[in-house]
């Protein structure tokens, strides 16, 4: 796959290969795609909906609410929040605040000398953290986050959880395989806080939230540090912004908030996970079908527990926007009911 290129003229430029086939049209009228809605939950192919919403050109086409929840309501995002931590690494990087990708791993943890002495460790760069792929025991998707034996709640339960994160066995070289770790947004996190000198959810809100026009927001605690792995709270609408945002290059109302260039490459595949997608720095990146009228569509994903979801599709220019409460189900429901929201409701509108 090619590197995601934000320049608008660029992306109408990446042909047929990425567009739907036939020619745009609007989203369905608004009698339409809420009846399309109701009968499939009255099928049982979408649960647990809290929010949904849908923006093409910059342009909002559909905003729809479920039981108590609404445009002014917080949400937790869960690990959704992991692609926000890496856009603020991304702006932080800009600033002069953190090192660069490159950069030794160890090096920037000073306290934790004794480590970078042990055979593998001074291989590892900030760039694995970004990628998930530090070549080092870690488990969390094999175990519920209930289980003590998850590497999170592990985490959670040491006495200095980066210490943890920084001690976990090597496995295998770095760069090499994916394998999805809290522990390494965590210290993200950290980074980003020893290099500003601020919380990470007061940075975050001068840097990006304010920025953007964001509402409220609120970040729950791991060890007194805001969860950077999962612990962010959002209104939808401001989601749906953020997404927008990544779109539009990093840049809203005329200001570079991101830095065009750390987006491009946060969306560069980097290493496989499963077909057809791939991880990048923070996001995931693949392909999606909506049936015999749409071709492969390049997606970029931003996914949390419970049904959370930010879709970016680039070359149709569209943001979905999607909160839920399916936390009690198994991953592959939740990802079955986020899939059919995205290919049997939205894209056969905009087809």
């Amino acid at each position: 796959m090619t590197a995601f290129e934000f320049d608008r003229r660029a992306v109408l430029a990446m042909g047929a290969a990425f567009m739907v086939s036939g020619a745009h049209r609007a989203m369905a009228g608004d009698g339409d795609f809420p009846a399309r809605l109701a009968q499939m939950q009255r099928d049982g192919r979408v649960a647990g909906l809290h929010a949904l919403l849908v923006s093409r050109g910059g342009k909002v086409l559909f905003e729809h609410y479920g039981g108590t929840f609404g445009p002014t309501v917080l949400h937790d995002l869960r690990s959704v929040t992991k692609s926000v931590v890496g856009m603020l690494y991304g702006i932080a990087l800009a600033g002069g605040k953190v090192s660069p990708p490159q950069a030794k791993l160890y090096d920037q943890f000073p306290e934790y000398a004794d480590l970078v002495r042990q055979p593998g460790r001074g291989r590892i760069t900030v760039a694995h953290l970004l990628s998930m792929t530090l070549g080092t025991e870690w488990n969390e998707l094999t175990t519920s986050y209930g289980d003590w034996r998850n590497s999170m709640m592990e985490l959670e339960r040491s006495p200095d959880g980066y210490r943890f994160v920084l001690d976990r066995p090597i496995m295998g070289e770095p760069g090499v395989k994916w394998n999805y770790n809290g522990g390494a947004t965590a210290l993200l996190g950290r980074l980003i806080t020893k290099g500003t000198g601020e919380k990470l959810s007061d940075y975050a809100r001068r840097a990006l939230f304010d920025p953007l026009g964001l509402g409220p927001t609120e970040w729950s605690n791991v060890q007194d540090a805001a969860n950077a792995a999962s612990g962010l709270r959002m209104r939808a609408p401001d989601l749906l912004r953020v997404g927008q945002m990544v779109l539009a290059g990093g840049a809203w109302q005329g200001r570079q908030i991101v830095p065009w260039a750390w987006l491009r490459q946060s969306t560069t595949p980097v290493v496989p996970i499963e077909n057809p997608f791939h991880y990048g720095w923070h996001w995931y990146i693949g392909e999606a079908a909506g049936g015999a009228l749409i071709r492969a569509e390049r997606l970029i994903v931003a996914t949390g527990w419970g049904g959370q979801r930010l879709f970016l599709m680039p070359a149709l220019d569209l943001v979905v926007a999607m909160n839920a409460g399916n936390y009690h189900l198994p991953r592959a429901e939740q990802r079955r009911i986020a899939n059919a929201v995205l290919t049997e409701l939205v894209l056969p509108a905009v087809a």
